[in-house]
């Protein structure tokens, strides 16, 4: 075959270290736009973005040439790497380890798109927590509820 052709649509989920609630105006805007524009940089296309205080979601259309963790190993340590460097926090900022991401079909890109944007009323009623292992249940994912975040040591 000549051409590759794909349709790659991920949704990532990741969290400040011990989920700590460290994404806060005015800063989280600079963040998502940096974020946004590593995903760029790295051949892919930002669907959508958005945050809480103590974590991120990103949609993205995959460029197959990139492995989601060679991606998502970018986003992290870029993005923290800005963070700690304009010291918007008063400790040293780093991202939990893992992440999830979760693979959708075009059918389903505008309710992700929604989904994400209405984050801040999404979690009026669900905790990041309870939302996190929601999507991993959903997804069929086994996971152990021990290894699922790390606590503070």
């Amino acid at each position: 075959m000549a051409n590759t052709y794909t349709q790659l649509y991920i949704h990532c989920v990741f969290a400040p270290k011990f989920r700590e609630a460290l994404l806060r105006p005015p800063w989280d805007e600079e963040v998502r736009a940096y974020i946004t524009w590593i995903i760029q940089n790295n051949g892919h296309k930002m669907l959508a973005i958005n945050n809480m205080p103590d974590h991120l979601h990103l949609f993205v259309g995959l460029d197959p040439q990139q492995s989601i963790s060679e991606l998502m190993r970018f986003v992290k340590g870029d993005s923290s790497e800005l963070i700690n460097k304009k010291r918007f926090t008063t400790q040293k900022f780093q991202w939990q380890e893992g992440y999830g991401a979760f693979s959708y079909s075009r059918s389903q890109v505008k309710d992700v798109v929604a989904y994400i944007a209405n984050q801040q009323e999404h979690h009026k009623r669900v905790s990041f927590v309870d939302e996190y292992k929601e999507m991993l249940k959903r997804f069929e994912i086994e996971f152990d509820e021990r290894y699922v975040f790390k606590l503070p040591e």
